[in-house]
């Protein structure tokens, strides 16, 4: 399984569930798992997704995300599971 963890940070608004999602649905990526909340008027996301069916490359889809982030106001981003496990590690 090739896992990665995308996360979403930004000012609440609506149908950023809906624009996250759309995007993973049409690149073959499967959420496996997903948590958000507003706190104080601000949206948080996290996201772990299995790309295991994506034809797309993670750097491509990283920078994508990204950018749907950007056209949103928001700031997105994309580590894999390994990185992103490493980097936590204490």
């Amino acid at each position: 399984m090739d896992k990665i963890i995308i996360t979403v940070v930004g000012k609440d608004r609506v149908g950023i569930i809906a624009k996250v999602c759309i995007y993973l649905s049409e690149n073959n990526i499967n959420i496996l798992d997903i948590s958000q909340t507003i706190v104080s008027g601000y949206f948080n996301m996290i996201v772990i997704a299995d790309m295991t069916a994506c034809e797309k490359s993670y750097e491509t889809v990283d920078d994508e995300l990204a950018a749907l982030g950007r056209d949103m106001g928001l700031v997105i981003t994309a580590q894999r599971e390994g990185i992103f496990t490493a980097m936590h590690r204490i």
